[in-house]
């Protein structure tokens, strides 16, 4: 085992985790905004703690597709450019469809997973907690992809979501701002009830109906 190594397995893990999950929030609910940098010092004394636990919290939220690490300059907020976004989308619905048409129709559909995401986000949109709804919200659509019973297609659409989390999280936060709150819930909510028909058409034109980019303005023709 390498000295590093050793000494990332050493630190407190509820340090680390109350870090990594302080930067997320800040980065989900977009008070730290793509390209922004999101230095060690500030956070070290913010947050009252050493820079060995916020190193490596940055370093496993750069893992997860939150941050990037820039030689010699630290870590920034992941930048996106707005074509990035666009196919990231497309490729995510058409890994959707195919799992749609895999998995249906089908004699034991099982839709506990689905629905209990769905329920996951229905309350936290409730009590307005913005990272546990953005949570529930990917889950919501990974278990719609796990319906297919294709660990394969579910690691690699794993890898989609990690990119487009801070696209998904902007997407409903400006439905929040634009006073369209529930409009996010209802979306999934009829998504969820083309599912229950167990009918392949009819899912697939809930899904392409969707509409993940509404609110994004992402100023693409």
């Amino acid at each position: 085992m390498t000295a590093a190594a050793s000494n990332s397995t050493d630190l407190p893990a509820s340090l680390v985790e109350m870090t990594a999950e302080h930067v997320r929030a800040e980065v989900l609910s977009g008070a730290l905004g793509p390209g922004e940098r999101v230095g060690e010092e500030a956070l070290c004394a913010r947050l009252g703690i050493s820079r060995a636990p916020v190193r490596e919290a940055l370093r496993r939220l750069a893992e997860q597709g939150l941050v990037e690490h820039l030689p010699r300059r630290g870590y920034r907020v992941v930048v996106w450019s707005a074509h990035d976004i666009v196919q990231l989308f497309e490729v995510r619905r058409a890994l959707e469809q195919h799992a749609l048409t895999v998995a249906l129709p089908s004699t034991d559909l099982r839709l506990g997973r689905v629905r209990a995401a769905l329920g996951e986000l229905t309350a936290a949109d409730r009590r307005k907690d913005w990272v546990a709804r953005d949570d529930a919200h990917r889950r919501f659509h990974a278990e719609i992809v796990a319906l297919a019973g294709n660990r394969q297609l579910d690691l690699v659409y794993e890898q989609i979501l990690v990119k487009l989390q801070l696209a998904m999280a902007r997407n409903l936060r400006e439905e929040t701002e634009v006073g369209a709150r529930r409009e996010g819930v209802r979306r999934h909510q009829e998504l969820l009830a083309a599912l229950e028909t167990n009918d392949p058409l009819r899912a697939e034109t809930a899904l392409r109906r969707h509409g993940e980019q509404t609110y994004l303005k992402l100023g693409i023709c």
